[in-house]
């Protein structure tokens, strides 16, 4: 199948398509802080996104015991990576968390959106 080639490559700029179309949408309020909220949100899902891509790719190149430990090293360390920009997002550059929580489901969006286009 021709069309799964390249599907994770199709996702990863349509994250990014997202993202950009979000802060559009934001622009009506001329709030900072929502669109910084939309932005940083968008920026650590796209973020997680792809470290999550390059460890799973790295992983099934070669798939070994150790490789798999350090997949799961690796998880905690991108979970806690995550958790520390959220937190820094929320209480120092202090963001909306409403645009905050829309940033983070870009890649939400965009899988939800891939897998209904794909069923019709």
């Amino acid at each position: 199948m021709e069309q799964d080639d390249n599907l994770l490559g199709r996702l990863a700029r349509r994250n990014w398509w997202i993202l950009a179309g979000l802060l559009l949408v934001t622009a009506p309020w001329r709030s900072l802080s929502l669109s910084l909220g939309v932005l940083g949100g968008g920026l650590i899902s796209v973020g997680g996104y792809l470290w999550l891509q390059r460890s799973l790719r790295q992983l099934l190149e070669e798939p070994s015991q150790a490789s798999v430990g350090g997949f799961q090293v690796n998880y905690f360390i991108r979970l806690g990576a995550l958790a520390a920009a959220l937190y820094v997002l929320i209480t120092v550059v202090k963001v909306n968390p409403l645009g905050l929580a829309v940033g983070l489901s870009v890649v939400i969006l965009n899988i939800l959106g891939t897998a209904i286009q794909r069923m019709f």
